[in-house]
């Protein structure tokens, strides 16, 4: 499974509380550029509409510029592919306070372009320092550990 792009600053500034799988409605020039290369999932976010799911705010660039339609939006709406019950729950626990959706990952399973989402909620700034002190300190660990 080759991972396509990644939203990175997604665990860092969200606790992650459950993850899904969702396929995507893309257009055939759509599903180059993302093998290409050329995606970012930077303050994407998912949406919830009339039982359906939508991907806000990825952007996918063209493919080749003299090929791909005039009137085509690099960052339009993306319908989430999702079964009715993995929906109902997200819609439920939306109602939750402080709750969103966001996607984690692009990626390839059976030649199929999947989208990694997860039930989120906010970290604290404190929260946000204690992961980059763990970090720090794992760094230098393993900077000891080699010598």
């Amino acid at each position: 499974m080759a991972d396509y792009a990644r939203n990175k600053k997604a665990t860092f500034n969200y606790e992650i509380l459950e993850r899904f799988e969702a396929g995507l409605v893309l257009h055939g020039f759509e599903v180059k550029a993302i093998r290409a290369g050329k995606v970012s999932l930077e303050g994407a976010y998912i949406i919830l509409r009339d039982g359906e799911a939508y991907l806000k705010g990825a952007t996918i660039s063209h493919y080749q510029e003299a090929n791909t339609p005039d009137s085509y939006d690099p960052e339009r709406e993306r319908k989430l592919l999702l079964n009715k019950k993995e929906i109902a729950k997200l819609e439920k626990e939306l109602n939750t306070a402080g709750l969103t959706i966001v996607p984690i990952r692009l990626y390839n399973k059976n030649q199929k372009i999947k989208l990694e989402i997860a039930l989120v909620r906010g970290k604290k700034k404190a929260d946000k320092r204690e992961a980059i002190k763990k970090r720090d300190t794992k760094r230098v660990l393993d900077r000891l550990l080699k010598w």
